[in-house]
């Protein structure tokens, strides 16, 4: 009977001890930093998503060209390229006719202007 006692007082701690709020409480949500560069991040998304339509020269009605990363620094600091991404700038939201871009992505872009446009 002894046994009995002692062994739920040590269930009933250790059921009582944890606590569980939920799976969020696991991941670590803390962005990690790293320094946002031309050739290692932003020229993907741009080859991907943007040069169907600006090429050298530019079809389908885009403006600009985005084939270097003078033109894409231009696009963000003199275009509203960032504007557009997001859709709360002038003219259509950006990709033009597909779907938006995702927060990450949009993100690295924004990123990239913060950290002083790194071509690396």
């Amino acid at each position: 009977m002894r046994k009995f006692i002692l062994s739920g007082i040590l269930i009933s701690q250790c059921i009582l001890g944890c606590t569980y709020s939920s799976e969020n409480d696991l991941i670590d949500t803390t962005p990690i930093a790293i320094v946002v560069t031309y050739n290692t991040h932003i020229k993907e998304i741009i080859d991907n998503n943007c040069i169907s339509c600006h090429a050298n020269p530019p079809i389908n009605g885009a403006n600009s060209s985005l084939l270097t990363i003078i033109d894409v620094k231009n696009g963000v600091e003199n275009n509203n390229l960032i504007s557009k991404i997001l859709g709360n700038g002038p003219g259509a939201l950006m990709p033009q006719g597909g779907p938006s871009l995702p927060q990450n992505l949009i993100d690295l872009i924004i990123q990239w202007e913060t950290d002083g446009f790194i071509e690396e």
